[in-house]
């Protein structure tokens, strides 16, 4: 008899909280492939947005203002969707649901600058799991009888944390059995330390063990590590084979001492044995929580439930393929918050599928930075803070 392997509990179906409002935004949530695309999904996504515009007006009287305002003089606005940008969410509280229906509350930022307070009802942060379900699913990386040893370049949990990159690095954790974690920002009762000794030892003893390692979290973390092995003289390592990077949160705070992340992913080949298509970046925010997760070439595509813009600096206007400006983020999965179309505070520039040699099909973008200079600090910058006189 040949035992099922048992169904991921985040690839379990989810209800829209009505199915008769919400009757697209299900269907479109519900498409199993992540990077389907054709006139049937660009249909079904259109009428998704729509619905969500409907929700968000008839619960928040923010969005029914500002929908009034600004659709009518902009009717080319791709799908009807007014601008809402992420700074917002720093200074302002606004719901679409009622506060006893709030089932996750998380936050943007670290121990210090603004924070954006984001509220997720049942339906908007199981639906986000499950899109980072089966991207993973798409990809083999839901191995639930492969155990894994775990090394998480972010937070150690510590009583109310509410960061949301805490909480996404700890989630990822349920697509493999965990044999052992560590993390690299330690809990010290009053705030948090980066532990480069920490995690230069939980590789060496990882490399010594048969299950393969998961190192999930902020790049800038990694490098550092790898850093300090090289300045001790330590050799390379070879982590054991279906080991997988899955980074996150950029380098916000430490742009003087980035590099390039295919220079980072040499280096974690050449010290760590992982191969290139095992390391993977990924882009979210907790504005926005759809998954953009890094293909086997490195870019990041837009999965089938969003859509991506680039927006001028000067003038908002959508630019063209090729061109740099804001990144414009659209999805009408969010029924707690009117943030179904953000945009972030991050310089992208948007190129065709085709242009990227991978299998998928999808739209991809390239990060460039953050646009100007501003005080609000993001959780990497908090985390980076961490990181000062330890390099």
């Amino acid at each position: 008899m040949t035992l099922k392997t048992p169904l991921n509990p985040h690839l379990a179906p989810v209800t829209v909280p009505d199915p008769e409002a919400l009757a697209h935004v299900q269907r479109l949530c519900d498409l199993t492939d992540p990077y389907t695309s054709g006139p049937a999904e660009e249909e079904l996504f259109a009428a998704a947005m729509a619905e969500s515009h409907a929700w968000h007006r008839e619960r928040s009287p923010f969005f029914r203002d500002l929908h009034a305002a600004t659709v009518s003089d902009d009717p080319a606005a791709p799908y009807g969707a007014p601008l809402v940008h992420a700074n917002f969410f720093k200074r302002h509280e606004v719901l679409s649901i009622p506060r006893e229906d709030v089932h996750l509350h998380l936050t943007s930022s670290g121990t210090t600058g603004q924070k954006s307070q984001m509220f997720f009802d049942e339906w908007t942060i199981r639906s986000a799991q499950r899109m980072v379900a089966r991207i993973f699913e798409r990809n083999g990386w839901i191995t639930p009888d492969q155990p894994v040893n775990y090394l998480l370049y972010s937070y150690e949990p510590a009583r109310d944390l509410k960061l949301g990159t805490s909480f996404t690095d700890n989630y990822l954790c349920d697509f493999a059995p965990a044999r052992q974690v560590e993390y690299a920002l330690r809990n010290t009762g009053g705030g948090h330390e980066f532990d480069p000794f920490g995690c230069i030892a939980a590789l060496r003893r990882f490399a010594e063990d048969d299950a393969p390692v998961r190192i999930l979290g902020f790049p800038a973390f990694l490098w550092f590590t790898l850093e300090r092995m090289r300045a001790m003289g330590l050799p390379p390592l070879q982590l054991p084979e279906g080991s997988l990077i899955i980074l996150g949160g950029g380098w916000k705070g430490h742009t003087d001492q980035q590099i390039g992340k295919h220079e980072l992913y040499a280096r974690v080949t050449e010290q760590l044995g992982v191969p290139s298509e095992r390391i993977r970046d990924t882009f979210g925010s907790v504005e926005h929580c759809i998954p953009y997760i890094e293909c086997s070439h490195h870019n990041l595509h837009a999965p089938v439930w969003s859509r991506v813009f680039i927006r001028s600096t000067r003038t908002l206007e959508p630019l063209p393929y090729g061109e740099k400006g804001y990144l414009h983020l659209v999805s009408p999965y969010i029924t707690s918050v009117p943030a179904q179309s953000v945009v972030m505070g991050d310089l992208a520039s948007l190129l065709p599928g085709e242009e990227c040699g991978c299998e998928l099909d999808t739209p991809w973008f390239t990060i460039h930075g953050r646009a100007g200079v501003s005080r609000n600090k993001s959780c990497a910058v908090a985390a980076a803070e961490l990181m000062k006189g330890m390099s």
